[in-house]
């Protein structure tokens, strides 16, 4: 496990999964939502992100956290490890309702509300995304470890059992 990417629902727990992983192995850990999102609530141009996801690759170790669906098979190409995140909607919900007014080491601005159409794509995930990510996972998962956790207790009991 040299090039992970962590894949789910917003809200499902995978920054924070990304974190523990990130201390147990000691691999860089990238956030696609710093590296997207300017601290005026703007972002950054396509080209530019694309090319940081490029200098990613270019290094021989990471975890990059994020979904980004239009980037997402350029990550599955480079990566040897995929964790997805596939929760239940209410729990991904609650997850994206709890960091509301909390600091963010991968969002340059403090959250006040679920806003409106962030919500509906949380809603929509299992029907719009989520089916793509596992076709995904087929059409890639020779020469790759794949991981889906249903719940946060299985991601939870991943890292438990790595750290020993």
């Amino acid at each position: 496990m040299k090039k992970v990417i962590v894949i789910g629902c917003p809200g499902s727990g995978k920054t924070t999964f990304s974190e523990k992983l990130n201390k147990c192995t000691g691999l860089p850990l990238y956030y696609l939502d710093a590296i997207w999102h300017k601290p005026d609530k703007t972002h950054i141009p396509r080209e530019e992100f694309d090319q940081r996801i490029l200098e990613i690759f270019a290094t021989p170790e990471w975890i990059i956290d994020g979904n980004y669906g239009r980037t997402i098979e350029m990550r599955f190409k480079e990566c040897d490890t995929v964790f997805l995140f596939d929760l239940p909607t209410e729990v991904c919900l609650q997850g994206a309702t709890k960091r509301i007014g909390k600091g963010r080491y991968d969002l340059p601005w403090l959250e006040k509300e679920l806003d409106p159409e962030f919500e509906e794509f949380i809603k929509d995930f299992p029907k719009t995304t989520l089916p793509r990510i596992y076709e995904l996972i087929e059409k890639y998962r020779e020469n790759r470890n794949v991981f889906i956790f249903k719940s946060r207790e299985e991601a939870d009991e991943y890292i438990m059992r790595i750290k020993i």
